[in-house]
């Protein structure tokens, strides 16, 4: 039931109805009450959700609407109100005839802005996020909606009210292009062109050229867009939307397409956002943001690469694009294509449930179109070169980048930036530790005195506190030092680097080594001559539940930007032979993404199951979670509960918070998922209203937390 907060005080509220305080000097007369200002006289309530990160504050208000405010008062508006004695924002979500509220209600204080950005669609999408996730509609807002710019909003106001969507331009005739390499490409893209909800999840074999990944996506908007409907396509961050826009603008108008990035700076984000709401783009493409974008008659929902970490919002209640994708689809009952070089294990869930559909190619399609992969650890090579197993760069590799110089770039994959990122111990190989922070040493690139990476301090004396040794050596080595020994082993070569807040996003044909991070990889004009992808046994290693379908993502992603093996393409992957260097080997996306949901499956771990992880302080946390389980027993639902167990916390914050976070986790199935959160939810909002114990944090399908 919505209520209203404030306490009525004359003065705030017109409406404020009560005795008045007699006078104590006989004769005078007693003081007449504020007359307020007049109230709409139709559907003169404003039911309004406030801005606030509160969970007991996750619920709407009920407002009385000025007559002054009544034509700018409209469903969608950002609003300004009284609460609780100060002026907060928000969004009015409806008007009504009446409240329930049970007293007299405060009227608005300002309608920021007659522009209704908060559309019903959006409105009710929020709210279903808000639910998945257990966080508050206020926080998931604040991710949907851009900031206001206000010249832009007047400019808004002062055009022709009656905004209709135009008659969609002709786009260029559409064929089914990249899609005819799928078995069931074209039948995709002709339920698409029909109006259809077709939902498929697919691998793209390339990364590069007149075939890649852009244009199989931009193939699926044109088929949308000639339907006469509008679609929502999300990448993970600036490098793949300019991918994405030049090839959507070889095949549609320009004006049907608007991109959503904060990256853009807020006056053209807006603006985009503005044309979409008024209808005049019917396309919208960006980062995660965009996957809330105000697209009319919505037909198509896409994501690529569903499995990058960056579709992860990195705010409350930290929801993942795809999840919000799925959502819409299934409210506004449109297509959905989730694409990557890989296919995750959610969207494996997705194919074996049966909510989607997998397009994939033909085998001799994908031998003619992906390059040679070699194993520089499987036993032919280990004969011809027994030091390949513990060398860097084994003779394998340095043979693929020598002949590739030949024909064209050469891509050289590492796992970290920076020179020399992590030293060891020379006598036990115990990492080297600061005196003074407990932080990692590192060597930067021209200094031979290893510095902490988290306080900066030099360490010229450095002791071992396990061995007392006084010798160190590199226990990694960056993409600077990488990048310098190769210049050593191919004098008078090109050497580009890729990393960090250096990342290029494309190079040119022309004979050079390109040396990159993980994720940072340019795309090469016309592909990679060969691609060396070093450090594979270092990503496998990693303490994750993900370690291993993230680096098969990574390898995928860096292979698919090599020419063809009938080209002389080949990618060189120096790892163990594990069953993520077969996946490579086979290239097999899809039979690497059974095996890791087969195994989750068998272990109860996600995406098999749901996992919630409350993290904080322990007599909060213990708190919260004994709540929990003691409402969910009542209805005869059991959690299966991993903790409390410490926090292991990493960078500058460890020193001071070590030891005192605790976290806990919570798995359940699907099954019984809409009840769980609805309990989690409700206890988090419960517990903050008393304030009980100290604030926590909830999360949701955390991909970090294992």
């Amino acid at each position: 039931m919505a209520d209203n907060p404030v306490q009525s005080q004359p003065g705030l509220s017109g409406a404020v109805k009560g005795a008045v305080q007699p006078s104590l000097l006989q004769g005078f007369p007693a003081p007449a009450v504020p007359a307020g200002p007049a109230l709409a006289t139709h559907l003169p309530v404003a039911r309004v959700l406030v801005e606030s990160p509160l969970p007991h504050l996750d619920r709407p208000f009920d407002y009385a609407v000025p007559a002054g405010m009544d034509s700018d008062a409209q469903p969608g508006v950002r609003v300004k109100v009284s609460f609780n004695g100060q002026q907060l924002n928000g969004f009015l979500l409806e008007r009504m005839a009446s409240s329930d509220a049970g007293h007299t209600l405060v009227p608005l204080a300002k309608t920021v802005s007659p522009v209704p950005v908060l559309t019903p669609a959006v409105s009710r999408l929020a709210s279903a996020v808000a639910a998945r996730y257990a966080g508050t509609v206020s926080d998931v807002l604040r991710l949907a909606i851009p900031p206001r710019v206000a010249r832009l909003d007047k400019e808004y106001a002062a055009e022709p009210k009656d905004r209709s969507s135009p008659p969609p331009e002709a786009a260029k005739p559409a064929t089914a292009g990249p899609w005819e390499d799928y078995r069931n490409g074209p039948a995709f893209l002709r339920h698409l062109a029909a109006g259809g909800n077709p939902r498929a999840v697919v691998n793209s074999l390339k990364g590069y050229g007149d075939s890649g990944w852009p244009q199989l996506l931009a193939t699926a908007v044109a088929a949308t867009y000639a339907s006469g409907k509008g679609a929502v396509v999300v990448v993970p961050d600036y490098r793949d939307l300019d991918r994405l826009e030049q090839a959507l603008l070889a095949l549609l108008p320009e004006e049907a397409v608007a991109r959503l990035t904060a990256d853009d700076g807020p006056t053209p984000r807006y603006r985009n956002f503005l044309r979409l709401l008024a209808g005049s783009a019917r396309i919208a493409i960006g980062t995660r943001s965009a996957a809330f974008a105000p697209v009319s008659n919505l037909g198509l929902v896409a994501c690529w690469d569903d499995g990058d970490d960056l579709h992860i919002d990195q705010r409350a209640p930290y929801a993942h694009t795809r999840e919000v994708l799925l959502l819409r689809a299934g409210q506004e009952d449109c297509a959905c294509l989730l694409a990557g070089h890989t296919r995750s294990t959610e969207a494996q869930r997705l194919v074996e449930a049966g909510w989607a559909q997998p397009v994939e190619t033909d085998r001799n399609v994908v031998r003619r179109t992906v390059p040679r992969v070699v194993n520089t650890a499987d036993s032919f090579e280990q004969a011809r070169d027994p030091l390949a197993g513990i060398a860097r760069l084994p003779g394998a590799a340095w043979r693929a980048a020598k002949d590739g110089l030949e024909r064209g770039p050469v891509l050289i994959q590492v796992a970290r930036a920076g020179y020399a990122p992590s030293l060891v111990c020379e006598t036990c190989r115990e990492p080297a530790r600061c005196a003074k922070c407990q932080g990692p040493l590192a060597v930067g690139a021209g200094s031979a005195i290893p510095q902490c990476r988290w306080c900066s301090t030099p360490s010229q004396d450095w002791q071992c506190a396990h061995c007392g040794g006084r010798r160190l050596r590199k226990g990694a080595t960056g993409v600077l030092r990488t990048a310098e020994e190769l210049g050593r082993a191919f004098p008078g070569k090109t050497v580009i680097t890729s990393s960090g807040d250096q990342v290029k996003a494309a190079v040119g044909s022309g004979k050079a080594l390109v040396v990159a991070t993980v994720g940072a990889e340019p795309v090469a004009d016309g592909g990679y001559a060969a691609a060396l992808l070093l450090d594979g046994d270092s990503l496998l290693r990693r303490e994750s539940l993900r370690a291993g379908e993230d680096t098969v993502r990574r390898w995928f992603n860096a292979a698919a930007l090599v020419r063809p093996a009938s080209d002389g393409g080949v990618a060189v992957i120096t790892a163990a032979d594990t069953a993520a260097v077969g996946a490579l080997l086979r290239w097999d996306p899809a039979g690497y993404a059974r095996r890791e949901l087969s195994l989750r499956a068998e272990l109860q771990l996600p995406p098999a199951v749901r996992i919630a992880s409350v993290t904080g302080p322990r007599a909060a946390v213990e708190h919260y979670t004994g709540a929990v389980t003691a409402e969910l027993a009542a209805s005869g639902i059991q959690l299966r509960a991993a903790g409390p167990a410490p926090v292991l916390l990493a960078g500058p914050a460890a020193a001071g918070r070590a030891g005192k976070d605790v976290r806990t986790l919570l798995f359940f199935p699907y099954g019984q998922a809409a009840a769980v959160v609805r309990v989690l939810r409700a206890t988090r909002a419960a517990v903050a209203a008393k304030r009980l114990v100290e604030p926590f944090q909830l999360r949701l399908d955390g991909v970090d937390v294992l």
